[in-house]
Protein backbone atom coordinates (compact mmCIF):
# COMPACT_ATOMS: atom_id res chain seq x y z
CA UNK A 1 0.00 0.00 0.00
CA UNK A 2 1.31 3.48 -1.15
CA UNK A 3 2.31 5.50 2.00
CA UNK A 4 -0.67 7.97 0.73
CA UNK A 5 -2.99 5.11 1.54
CA UNK A 6 -1.49 3.79 4.69
CA UNK A 7 -1.23 7.46 5.96
CA UNK A 8 0.53 8.10 9.58
CA UNK A 9 -0.27 10.06 12.75
CA UNK A 10 -3.31 11.86 12.12
CA UNK A 11 -4.23 9.92 9.10
CA UNK A 12 -3.31 6.42 10.46
CA UNK A 13 -5.92 3.67 10.89
CA UNK A 14 -5.54 4.74 14.33
CA UNK A 15 -7.40 7.52 13.42
CA UNK A 16 -9.76 6.22 11.09
CA UNK A 17 -10.56 3.24 13.90
CA UNK A 18 -11.48 6.44 16.34
CA UNK A 19 -14.01 7.37 13.83
CA UNK A 20 -15.88 4.18 13.96
CA UNK A 21 -15.97 4.29 17.52
CA UNK A 22 -17.15 7.79 17.31
CA UNK A 23 -19.90 6.59 14.40
CA UNK A 24 -21.05 3.88 16.50
CA UNK A 25 -21.23 6.33 19.65
CA UNK A 26 -23.17 8.21 17.09
CA UNK A 27 -26.00 5.29 17.09
CA UNK A 28 -24.46 3.46 13.50
CA UNK A 29 -25.43 -0.05 14.47
CA UNK A 30 -24.65 -1.70 11.05
CA UNK A 31 -21.74 -3.35 11.30
CA UNK A 32 -21.56 -3.72 7.32
CA UNK A 33 -21.53 0.26 7.10
CA UNK A 34 -19.04 0.21 9.37
CA UNK A 35 -16.54 -1.87 8.43
CA UNK A 36 -16.75 -0.69 4.88
CA UNK A 37 -15.95 2.85 6.47
CA UNK A 38 -13.40 1.38 7.99
CA UNK A 39 -12.22 -0.14 4.63
CA UNK A 40 -11.91 3.09 2.96
CA UNK A 41 -9.05 5.69 3.70
CA UNK A 42 -10.66 9.13 3.71
CA UNK A 43 -7.92 11.03 3.94
CA UNK A 44 -6.58 9.78 0.41
CA UNK A 45 -9.73 12.06 -0.72
CA UNK A 46 -9.20 15.55 0.28
CA UNK A 47 -5.93 17.88 -0.33
CA UNK A 48 -2.82 16.98 1.12
CA UNK A 49 -3.16 20.12 2.87
CA UNK A 50 -6.79 18.58 4.65
CA UNK A 51 -5.90 15.38 5.52
CA UNK A 52 -5.28 15.42 8.77
CA UNK A 53 -8.56 16.66 9.63
CA UNK A 54 -9.97 13.57 6.92
CA UNK A 55 -11.53 11.63 10.00
CA UNK A 56 -12.96 14.87 11.82
CA UNK A 57 -16.97 14.81 11.40
CA UNK A 58 -17.34 17.46 9.32
CA UNK A 59 -17.92 18.26 5.69
CA UNK A 60 -14.44 19.26 3.82
CA UNK A 61 -14.05 21.30 0.54
CA UNK A 62 -13.04 20.21 -2.98
CA UNK A 63 -12.73 23.19 -4.86
CA UNK A 64 -15.70 23.63 -7.59
CA UNK A 65 -18.12 24.78 -4.55
CA UNK A 66 -18.38 21.07 -3.90
CA UNK A 67 -17.92 19.33 -0.19
CA UNK A 68 -16.68 15.73 0.47
CA UNK A 69 -19.80 14.96 2.69
CA UNK A 70 -18.92 13.79 6.30
CA UNK A 71 -18.66 10.46 7.45
CA UNK A 72 -22.38 10.53 9.64
CA UNK A 73 -24.21 11.47 7.06
CA UNK A 74 -22.20 8.74 4.49
CA UNK A 75 -22.75 5.82 7.28
CA UNK A 76 -26.36 7.29 7.74
CA UNK A 77 -27.63 7.16 4.60
CA UNK A 78 -25.69 3.99 3.56
CA UNK A 79 -27.19 2.17 6.89
CA UNK A 80 -30.59 3.54 5.82
CA UNK A 81 -30.42 1.78 2.31
CA UNK A 82 -28.85 -1.47 3.08
CA UNK A 83 -31.49 -1.70 6.37
CA UNK A 84 -33.40 -5.06 5.94
CA UNK A 85 -31.22 -6.00 3.12
CA UNK A 86 -28.19 -8.71 2.16
CA UNK A 87 -26.78 -6.03 0.13
CA UNK A 88 -27.35 -2.52 -1.56
CA UNK A 89 -27.39 -4.31 -5.31
CA UNK A 90 -27.01 -2.24 -8.39
CA UNK A 91 -26.22 1.00 -7.07
CA UNK A 92 -26.28 4.72 -8.22
CA UNK A 93 -24.44 7.61 -6.82
CA UNK A 94 -25.51 10.78 -8.31
CA UNK A 95 -22.82 13.67 -6.75
CA UNK A 96 -19.72 11.49 -7.23
CA UNK A 97 -17.43 14.27 -5.93
CA UNK A 98 -14.07 13.32 -4.90
CA UNK A 99 -14.98 9.72 -5.05
CA UNK A 100 -15.01 8.66 -1.48
CA UNK A 101 -18.40 7.87 -1.38
CA UNK A 102 -18.19 5.31 -3.95
CA UNK A 103 -15.84 3.57 -2.76
CA UNK A 104 -17.58 3.14 0.42
CA UNK A 105 -20.72 2.03 -1.31
CA UNK A 106 -18.45 -0.45 -3.18
CA UNK A 107 -17.74 -2.74 -0.34
CA UNK A 108 -22.05 -3.35 0.19
CA UNK A 109 -23.13 -3.21 -3.38
CA UNK A 110 -22.45 -5.49 -6.30
CA UNK A 111 -21.88 -2.43 -8.56
CA UNK A 112 -21.55 1.20 -8.39
CA UNK A 113 -22.41 3.56 -10.88
CA UNK A 114 -21.50 7.04 -9.82
CA UNK A 115 -22.32 10.48 -11.67
CA UNK A 116 -20.51 13.23 -11.48
CA UNK A 117 -21.78 17.09 -13.25
CA UNK A 118 -17.88 18.51 -12.78
CA UNK A 119 -15.42 16.38 -15.82
CA UNK A 120 -12.81 17.99 -13.64
CA UNK A 121 -13.71 16.97 -10.55
CA UNK A 122 -14.40 13.51 -11.54
CA UNK A 123 -11.36 13.31 -13.13
CA UNK A 124 -9.98 13.88 -9.52
CA UNK A 125 -12.34 11.03 -8.63
CA UNK A 126 -10.66 8.93 -11.08
CA UNK A 127 -7.54 9.31 -9.59
CA UNK A 128 -8.19 9.14 -6.22
CA UNK A 129 -9.75 5.29 -6.77
CA UNK A 130 -7.39 4.08 -9.07
CA UNK A 131 -4.74 3.02 -6.33
CA UNK A 132 -8.15 0.92 -5.06
CA UNK A 133 -8.48 -1.05 -7.73
CA UNK A 134 -11.98 -1.11 -7.14
CA UNK A 135 -13.85 -3.55 -9.80
CA UNK A 136 -17.18 -2.77 -8.65
CA UNK A 137 -17.03 1.20 -9.56
CA UNK A 138 -17.88 2.98 -12.77
CA UNK A 139 -17.51 6.72 -13.27
CA UNK A 140 -19.43 8.56 -15.68
CA UNK A 141 -19.51 12.56 -16.48
CA UNK A 142 -23.31 13.22 -16.85
CA UNK A 143 -25.78 15.42 -15.75
CA UNK A 144 -27.02 13.05 -12.28
CA UNK A 145 -30.70 14.27 -12.05
CA UNK A 146 -31.08 12.26 -15.17
CA UNK A 147 -29.76 9.03 -14.06
CA UNK A 148 -28.47 6.43 -15.85
CA UNK A 149 -31.73 4.98 -17.42
CA UNK A 150 -29.57 2.35 -20.01
CA UNK A 151 -28.57 0.42 -16.91
CA UNK A 152 -31.59 0.85 -15.00
CA UNK A 153 -33.53 -0.32 -12.92
CA UNK A 154 -31.50 0.40 -9.47
CA UNK A 155 -31.73 -1.49 -6.23
CA UNK A 156 -30.25 1.53 -4.41
CA UNK A 157 -30.19 5.53 -5.05
CA UNK A 158 -27.85 7.50 -3.34
CA UNK A 159 -27.51 11.64 -3.99
CA UNK A 160 -24.82 13.39 -2.59
CA UNK A 161 -26.04 17.22 -3.39
CA UNK A 162 -29.76 18.55 -2.61
CA UNK A 163 -32.92 18.12 -4.54
CA UNK A 164 -35.57 20.96 -3.69
CA UNK A 165 -38.01 17.96 -5.06
CA UNK A 166 -37.44 14.60 -5.86
CA UNK A 167 -36.15 13.65 -9.67
CA UNK A 168 -38.37 11.74 -11.43
CA UNK A 169 -36.05 10.60 -13.72
CA UNK A 170 -33.98 8.96 -10.43
CA UNK A 171 -37.81 7.44 -9.12
CA UNK A 172 -38.28 5.60 -12.34
CA UNK A 173 -34.83 4.44 -12.49
CA UNK A 174 -35.94 2.43 -8.46
CA UNK A 175 -36.03 -1.39 -8.94
CA UNK A 176 -39.16 -2.88 -6.74
CA UNK A 177 -38.14 -3.55 -3.70
CA UNK A 178 -35.44 -0.48 -3.92
CA UNK A 179 -34.77 2.71 -2.14
CA UNK A 180 -33.33 6.01 -2.77
CA UNK A 181 -31.98 8.34 -0.08
CA UNK A 182 -31.53 11.91 -0.92
CA UNK A 183 -30.79 15.18 0.90
CA UNK A 184 -34.37 17.13 0.29
CA UNK A 185 -34.78 20.70 0.53
CA UNK A 186 -33.42 24.39 -1.10
CA UNK A 187 -32.40 25.57 3.08
CA UNK A 188 -34.35 23.43 5.95
CA UNK A 189 -32.98 20.42 4.53
CA UNK A 190 -33.71 16.94 5.61
CA UNK A 191 -32.58 13.05 4.23
CA UNK A 192 -35.82 11.51 2.33
CA UNK A 193 -35.73 7.95 2.17
CA UNK A 194 -37.99 6.90 -0.73
CA UNK A 195 -39.21 3.06 -0.90
CA UNK A 196 -40.68 1.26 -4.28
CA UNK A 197 -42.90 -1.15 -2.77
CA UNK A 198 -43.48 -5.10 -4.09
CA UNK A 199 -47.01 -3.28 -5.50
CA UNK A 200 -45.06 -1.11 -7.28
CA UNK A 201 -46.13 2.07 -4.97
CA UNK A 202 -43.75 4.57 -3.49
CA UNK A 203 -43.70 5.34 0.09
CA UNK A 204 -41.49 8.61 1.45
CA UNK A 205 -40.47 8.67 5.05
CA UNK A 206 -38.71 12.13 5.94
CA UNK A 207 -35.40 11.79 8.66
CA UNK A 208 -32.56 13.54 9.84
CA UNK A 209 -32.09 17.43 8.64
CA UNK A 210 -28.87 17.89 7.17
CA UNK A 211 -26.80 20.25 5.20
CA UNK A 212 -26.16 19.66 1.45
CA UNK A 213 -24.63 21.51 -1.82
CA UNK A 214 -27.61 21.84 -4.18
CA UNK A 215 -28.12 19.59 -6.78
CA UNK A 216 -27.82 21.33 -10.60
CA UNK A 217 -28.63 20.27 -13.83
CA UNK A 218 -26.32 19.82 -16.62
CA UNK A 219 -22.39 19.73 -17.25
CA UNK A 220 -19.48 21.17 -17.09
Amino acid sequence: MSDRLQGSGLTSARARARMIERLRAEGIRDERVLAAMNAVPRHAFVEEALSSRAYEDTALPLGFQQTISQPFVVARMAELLLAGRDTLGKTLEVGAGCGYQAAVLSHMASDVYAIERIAKLLERARANLRPLRLPNVRLKHADGSLGLAAVAPFDSIILAAAATRVPQALVDQLAVGGKMALPLGATDQVILLVERLSNGSLKETRLDAVRFVPLLPGTE
